[in-house]
């Protein structure tokens, strides 16, 4: 993944929907709200387990209790904290709950990954509910169920999303018996020990590939972030020089973007102080996909453990009966 990404032109990510034009528009009083992802996962923790009526029955009714709460504060629930109102005929903004005086008021634009975010707005969150981390699945695997593939990713924390684990579920599954097993993975329930133990042991060995496949690892990205966060404070171009040390990866960045005006006495350019923090982005964007695949894999671990160990039990009790 190549540092840098596109060049945006800056009114893009200030324009606001609006239905009678796909431009947008602009609205000043927007632009004093931060962006919040949706805190709402609650139908997002399940589907990585086995979910049972009770505990979909006990989902709905919390959902209930928390939407009843709500609509007696707010008069809808929405998926975005702003929008075009015809009524008032105003761009109006929704708090989703009740600030205190100097509160910094924070608004959700929607459920964006970070990738989408980055091209839109030019910013990321280090902890995104709504991210995605997607790896490479051959033709076989994404045909093998009915879901989207846009909807088989990693989720922010590297669990696997419900779709995605449910089409590995059927993948290692014999063909002849896909039909029979179908409505259980659909529903998100474990089909067997060893099918469940070969699905996380495939998807583990499959992120260590994909982070295996890239030049640099999460410890390189970090110490490159870190080295242009120290050079962005830097007083000079000579200081900044000093800090490049062994950074392959900067130096070739500062011979693509330096000019005859790097002397040792002058100040970083503007123009080379927003490229590095560009580079930081993308930098950041690319350590948050590597955490992702090793939590995956992290997590595999655990559920392989987890799965063979009540197994193991479970021998143990038959053969005592």
């Amino acid at each position: 993944m190549a540092l840098g990404f596109c060049n945006c032109e800056p009114i893009s990510s200030r324009a606001l929907h609006v239905p009678w034009d796909e431009a947008g528009c602009l609205c000043p009083v927007g632009d004093f709200f931060n962006y919040a992802a949706s805190e709402d996962e609650r139908f997002s923790e399940i589907g990585e387990t086995e979910a049972s009526p009770a505990q979909l029955s006990s989902l709905c009714e919390n959902n209930d209790t928390a939407r009843n709460s709500a609509e007696s504060d707010f008069p809808s629930q929405r998926l975005t904290d702003g929008g075009y109102e015809d009524d008032e005929t105003a761009y109006c903004f929704y708090a989703r709950k009740r600030y205190k005086k100097g509160e910094q008021v924070l608004l959700c634009y929607g459920t964006y990954t970070n990738l989408e975010l980055l091209e839109h707005y030019g910013f990321i969150l280090n902890v995104n509910p709504n991210d995605k981390a997607f790896i490479p699945l051959d033709a076989d695997i994404c045909t093998s169920s009915s879901w989207p593939k846009d909807i088989l990713f990693l989720q922010h924390d590297g669990r696997p999303s419900f779709a995605l684990l449910s089409t590995l579920r059927l993948w290692v599954t014999p063909h002849n018996l896909r039909r029979t097993v179908g409505h259980q993975a659909y529903s998100g329930l474990q089909l067997s020990v060893d099918n469940e133990i070969t699905v996380m042991r495939w998807l583990a060995e499959r992120c260590q590939d994909v982070l295996r496949e890239m030049p640099t690892s999460v410890a390189d990205d970090c110490s490159t972030k870190d080295a242009i966060d120290n050079m962005l404070k830097c007083a000079s171009w000579k200081d900044c020089m000093d800090l490049l040390s062994c950074e392959g990866e900067l130096k070739a960045f500062f011979q693509v973007n330096t000019s005859n005006e790097g002397v040792s006495g002058f100040p970083l350019s503007r123009k080379l102080k927003t490229s590095l923090g560009r580079t930081r982005l993308a930098l950041q964007w690319r350590i948050i996909y590597k955490t992702a695949l090793l939590n995956c894999i992290s997590y595999c671990v655990k559920v392989v453990e987890m799965v063979s160990s009540r197994s193991a039990s479970g021998n143990e009790a038959n053969k005592e009966i």
